[in-house]
């Protein structure tokens, strides 16, 4: 499913941030071990605070192709190039969407 070192968007602690496999995964695992990355500026994520996490694999949004022209600035930091970038923007907005769909449909039955 997803290779070491690779970056996909997911949600975690819901919230839609970047995460890279911090070893490779098969199609079967539940739970992926992975560190995360929050946005920081355009294009530009910093690891959180709790930069080592496991989540479930349902979590993935999607598996961003091979970021051959991203940039780890320094240890923690990541740049990445603006069709990722892009990606991410477009899923953080459906899933945000999402939410603000819900509260609506919540808020008109009470």
């Amino acid at each position: 499913m997803i290779a070491n070192g690779s970056f996909a968007v997911a949600v975690v602690k819901n919230q839609v941030m970047v995460v890279q496999a911090a070893r490779s995964h098969s199609k079967r695992e539940k739970y992926l071990d992975v560190h995360t990355y929050t946005p920081f500026g355009e294009g530009v994520f910093l690891a959180t605070d709790v930069p080592s996490a496991r989540i479930a694999s349902s979590s993935i949004l999607t598996v961003l192709p091979p970021l051959e022209d991203s940039r780890l600035l320094t240890q923690g930091m990541l740049e990445l190039p603006t069709k990722a970038f892009s990606q991410y923007i477009e899923l953080t907005s459906r899933h945000q969407k999402r939410y603000e769909s819900l509260w609506s449909s919540w808020v008109s039955k009470n």
